[in-house]
């Protein structure tokens, strides 16, 4: 919410994350090849964005909804004003925005360009019918300092109309009511009162009382779809842009029709130009992925089919038990199930043999599907094992931890794998139990322990919403080692090499809290520095209990001592954590010295998987700035990995104290590598935004957390993924 010098800055900025993400698209040259060949392409049954990254008209709302788990960005400029909008569709009737403004020569607080963020709300209310229009209700600049704060009711029908070159064309008429900016021309009525836009307002909080409240405008407008390719618009627009046209080099306000036009360049990008107020000429960019809709499919070597025993094992002395008591035929079956899974890119870790049943512990290092490696091991079984073997239990393990037990009958994964519903008939006889300690007659797979690993990888490391540079960013290098001794126990250290940056050059912080994040500028003066340095042990105390203890260098801001127990039953979906730490604040250059800062900190958490896809979690603890209170999450996963959530902390600290955003708050997206590169990926491409990065509410960054690492082996994961079992 505040500003800078200039806002040619933030819309180069803006445009040029846009263009890097549009050209991190995959795109196939068969998809190129289809699109450039065919007179017109099947356009995506999408809707249109408006300024706002909302469907909707040009600079207003429409009544549409994107599809389920639409991922847009847009960016749009008009009149000195740049906009950058993040828009997840989180359920088929619920949409939520995120957005960056800036106002070229909006002089508050002696700066050229005022900057201000924003969080948007839609509901539909129903859907369209032969004779009804859609209509929805929205929230606008709900959560934000207020200045593009609005609420709207707004109803759309679609018509079928002539289009170009004699074909079908679609005609969309929006019609609402619209309150706050956007009942501020042309109002008809008003309900009760409604305060006025405080600029120098920390603003974050929600003003419940003047929603829906005040002056109320009808506003309407008109998109006609040409053809697959082309759109025009028009609008009657009832933003009066009072706070813009108080000062006369903003921009001047003559007129209430907007007009349009719009091209599909591709699937994914759409392309505006517009004539806005009778005055001023804007641009929109629309980028829409969706998680349902990879650019390309994940290829995967196939697997081997199961061959029944039946076809192979003829002879009485096939079905034998008696190779249990030699080591020797033990070693080689161990060798021969190593090799199998060392195919599909698994890691046998222990395999353990006793009368007709066997328990196989690998790890998955490659896919991101535990289900795609079950069924991967179950088949790597079949091949391998003598005959007699009939029940398989397999375990995932995951830094020493064994996740689950899942449990398959030989003779069902031979008599299922081609029948018509070989997925739920397998699964309805598929047993998940919890993994029990690893038994003491179980054979290790050489070599396995002691383990030392390496690492190089890129590093960016983003600051965000600086009102002298609104986006900076460090790249570099991570050197990373692991070293573990045996299963459970690790020792891990990265050390950072910046190559280029900016955020050095922020501004200081100007917090009244202990400053536990807010010096991100003093860390980030030193090119190479110890990001990490600790030793950690995972194990299980219990049936249903996990455990992990750290020690050292955790993360770059902080060093101490973390310990923390989960309970989470393989078929329960819910799971209960306990955390505690004392932690000691790093020096500056983030070597082996420390500041004066010490903290006790530490969560109770609850985590419940919901269906949908919908993880919801609660945190209620103290954090590192000494502040009590409690975060609340929740995030949507789909089943090929993508995730997009949001959460808020309340604490004990004042919206004063806090600053400039109230309290902590912030959105988080996750893009699995497979879904971007088609090839088999555990890794992620994932973001974190806040509106402001403030003091309160700050947790510590633990490596390793239990949670994450246990759901993904459990049986609700596991069913979600269900259909991948014969990958």
């Amino acid at each position: 919410m505040t500003g800078s010098k200039t806002a040619a800055k933030h819309a180069g900025i803006s445009a040029g994350v846009l263009t890097v993400i549009a050209l991190a698209i995959p795109y196939s040259p068969a998809q190129a090849q289809t699109v450039e060949a065919a007179p017109n392409f099947d356009r995506p049954a999408q809707p249109s964005l408006n300024f706002y990254g909302s469907p909707g008209i040009i600079d207003l709302p429409s009544a549409e909804h994107l599809p389920e788990g639409q991922f847009t960005t847009t960016y749009s400029w008009f009149g000195g004003t740049s906009r950058y909008n993040l828009t997840f569709q989180a359920l088929p009737w619920l949409s939520t925005s995120f957005r960056y403004n800036g106002i070229q020569n909006l002089n508050l607080f002696g700066f050229d360009t005022y900057y201000d963020r924003g969080f948007d709300v839609r509901v539909r209310l129903w859907q369209e019918g032969q004779y009804r229009p859609a209509v929805t209700v929205g929230l606008q600049d709900f959560a934000g300092t207020g200045i593009y704060a609005g609420e709207y009711i707004a109803a759309t029908k679609n018509f079928d109309v002539p289009g170009l070159g004699g074909s079908t064309g679609n005609l969309k008429v929006t019609a609402g009511l619209g309150w706050g900016r956007l009942g501020s021309n042309g109002a008809i009525g008003s309900i009760g009162t409604r305060g006025s836009f405080d600029g120098g307002d920390t603003g974050g909080e929600l003003s419940v009382d003047q929603w829906f409240r005040g002056d109320f405008a009808p506003f309407a407008g008109l998109e006609w779809e040409l053809d697959d390719r082309w759109g025009v618009k028009a609008e009657y627009s009832t933003d009066a842009y009072e706070l813009e046209t108080q000062q006369s080099d903003v921009f001047e306000r003559k007129s209430s029709l907007n007009f349009g036009v719009e091209y599909q360049k591709s699937p994914q990008l759409r392309l505006g130009a517009y004539y806005l107020y009778g005055s001023e000429i804007g641009v929109n960019a629309q980028i829409q992925l969706n998680p349902r809709h990879p650019p390309q499919q994940l290829r995967i070597p196939a697997p081997l089919p199961v061959v029944p025993r039946s076809q192979w094992a003829t002879e009485p002395e096939h079905w034998t038990t008696d190779w249990t008591a030699s080591e020797s035929k033990r070693t080689q079956i161990r060798d021969l199930l190593a090799e199998a899974l060392k195919a599909d890119g698994l890691v046998l870790e222990a395999v353990t043999l006793k009368g007709n049943v066997a328990e196989v512990r690998y790890r998955n290092n490659r896919y991101r599907s535990f289900t795609l490696t079950i069924g991967r091991v179950a088949r790597a079984m079949a091949r391998t094992l003598p005959p007699s073997v009939e029940t398989f239990q397999i375990v995932p393990v995951r830094r020493g931890l064994g996740l689950s037990t899942t449990v398959i009958r030989r003779s069902d994964l031979e008599a299922l794998e081609f029948a018509p519903d070989a997925t739920d008939a397998l699964v309805a006889v598929t047993g998940f139990q919890n993994a029990g300690p690893l038994p003491e007659t179980a054979d290790f797979s050489d070599e396995l322990y002691p383990a030392f690993a390496t690492s190089v990888s890129p590093y960016t490391a983003p600051a965000y919403f600086d009102p002298d540079q609104p986006f900076r960013l460090d790249l570099g290098v991570d050197f990373s080692a692991s070293y573990a001794p045996a299963p459970g126990w690790r020792v891990a250290g990265t050390i950072r090499q910046r190559v280029w940056g900016n955020v050095a050059d922020g501004r200081a912080s100007n917090s009244v809290l202990p400053r536990v994040r807010t010096d991100q500028v003093e860390y980030a003066q030193f090119d190479t520095t110890l990001e990490n340095l600790y030793v950690s042990r995972n194990w299980k105390p219990g049936s249903d209990l996990y455990a992990r203890a750290t020690f050292g260098l955790l993360e770059s801001n902080f060093g101490g001592i973390s310990g923390e127990v989960l309970w989470k039953p393989v078929n329960s979906r819910l799971a209960l954590g306990v955390e505690a730490n004392y932690v000691k604040q790093r020096d500056f250059d983030q070597r082996f010295s420390f500041r004066d800062y010490s903290v006790a900190t530490g969560h109770a958490s609850a985590y419940y998987e919901a269906g949908n896809g919908f993880l919801a979690q609660v945190d209620v603890g103290r954090y590192l700035a000494g502040d009590i209170g409690a975060t609340f999450s929740l995030d949507k996963t789909f089943n090929n990995g993508w995730s997009f959530g949001g959460f808020f902390t309340l604490t004990d600290v004042s919206a004063e104290d806090f600053g400039e955003g109230s309290f902590d708050k912030g959105i988080r997206f996750r893009i699995p590598l497979d879904w971007l590169l088609a090839k088999p990926s555990r890794n992620a491409f994932g973001l974190t935004i806040r509106p402001t990065q403030r003091d309160g509410g700050q947790r510590l960054s633990v490596p390793g957390r239990l949670y994450g690492q246990i759901r993904e082996g459990h049986r609700k994961s596991l069913l979600d993924q269900k259909a991948r079992i014969w990958e």
